[in-house]
């Protein structure tokens, strides 16, 4: 079963039975359980990979429990705290894993409700629990772009250094992303302000900046309307050529600097971002990652080393109903492997890695 389709059908699950829950336990039992051993696939029935009530004493605090302690190759490497499903979780639930993390070795720890999950790990101080998640899941509202960095806490994608090597980034793009969407909902008045003064050449009065309020948040509402607008058209036009047969570009087509006027055309969209984030990911535990950039051109995106169109990592076909992932060999043959989601990048993990490698 494809890993999204499990979070659909907890989500399902979720949905059917949550008015019936009323306790943390029955929470547990009936979401968080089934979270742990479906979606992330550890065993909830091995103490091996899963100790449930695991005791942790801290200073003079002793015999309390986390609801869950989750193993990989004989360490902790996450803790879980549970509330009952619908309670709200905000920091002050938090308690257990702030005392138990430093004492424990785990780099990850999750805070959920059954429905909610929000994780964390120590960006702002080593062996201190952050006090705002990098990651957060809604199941009844998933996020597309948190699926494929949730797959890198499944057992069998499990890579801790991968994780915290993104999480910076997820925690302020997550961050930036709900300051943008509280913008666009309610403008605050230093954004009002922050937008008349580029376009109003008067005095910035209290009646100017009530008339900016609303000017404002209708040109956001239109602007994101637009954005739709013109991802729906190039979906349609995409599917109308879809059945159409595509040539194979020659070395030479493919190995040419795009031109300024190429470079007009090229609409980078969220899955190639997406992508490429994914493949970042994957290679930096052989390259440092800022030598790992994106080039987008009309046919292809490319991952590149250094900006130079001669060290490919690899391509992104994404411009068709049909996607591939180009994988480059020694010569720099490239060969295209056919996906269907995101997720199946990390199916090539070892593939990327052993190409970027190359120019370590």
């Amino acid at each position: 079963m494809e890993f999204i389709d499990k979070l659909k059908g907890l989500a399902a699950k979720i949905r059917q039975q949550a008015s019936a829950i009323q306790t943390e336990e029955a929470t547990k039992n009936a979401f968080v359980m089934p979270f742990i051993s479906s979606v992330l696939g550890y065993d909830v029935f091995d103490p091996t990979e899963v100790i449930p009530e695991y005791v942790c004493d801290v200073g003079t605090k002793k015999g309390e429990k986390i609801d869950y302690a989750i193993l990989k190759n004989g360490e902790i490497q996450i803790l879980v705290e549970c509330k009952k499903i619908g309670e709200p979780l905000n920091i002050g639930h938090a308690g257990q894993l702030f005392r138990y993390f430093h004492v424990t070795s785990a780099r990850i720890s999750i805070l959920t409700n059954g429905q909610v999950y929000k994780f964390f790990t120590d960006l702002d101080a080593p062996n201190k629990m952050d006090e705002k998640p990098f990651l957060e899941l809604d199941l009844l509202d998933i996020d597309e772009h948190s699926v494929p960095e949730l797959l890198k806490l499944t057992k069998s994608a499990f890579d801790v250094e991968s994780i915290l090597s993104a999480a910076g980034e997820l925690k302020y793009v997550s961050q930036i992303k709900k300051l943008i969407g509280s913008q666009f909902t309610t403008p605050e008045d230093d954004f009002i302000r922050f937008v008349a003064a580029r376009v109003y050449e008067g005095a910035i009065t209290q009646k100017v900046r009530e008339q900016f309020a609303i000017l404002t948040r209708k040109a956001t509402i239109q602007f994101l309307s637009d954005q739709v607008n013109e991802r729906l058209k190039s979906a349609i036009s995409t599917g109308a050529v879809a059945g159409t047969p595509t040539q194979t570009p020659t070395p030479e087509e493919t190995s040419k600097e795009p031109t300024p006027n190429d470079a007009d055309k090229v609409a980078t969209t969220l899955e190639e971002l997406e992508g490429f984030h994914i493949v970042k990911a994957i290679v930096r535990s052989v390259l440092d990652a800022k030598r790992i950039v994106m080039r987008d051109t009309q046919s292809y995106c490319g991952v590149l080393v250094d900006d130079n169109n001669r060290k490919p990592i690899c391509r992104l076909h994404f411009n068709r109903s049909q996607k591939y992932l180009g994988l480059f060999d020694e010569a720099k043959n490239e060969t295209r492997h056919p996906v269907s989601c995101l997720d199946d990048i990390y199916q090539f993990s070892e593939q990327l890695k052993t190409a970027a490698s190359i120019y370590a």
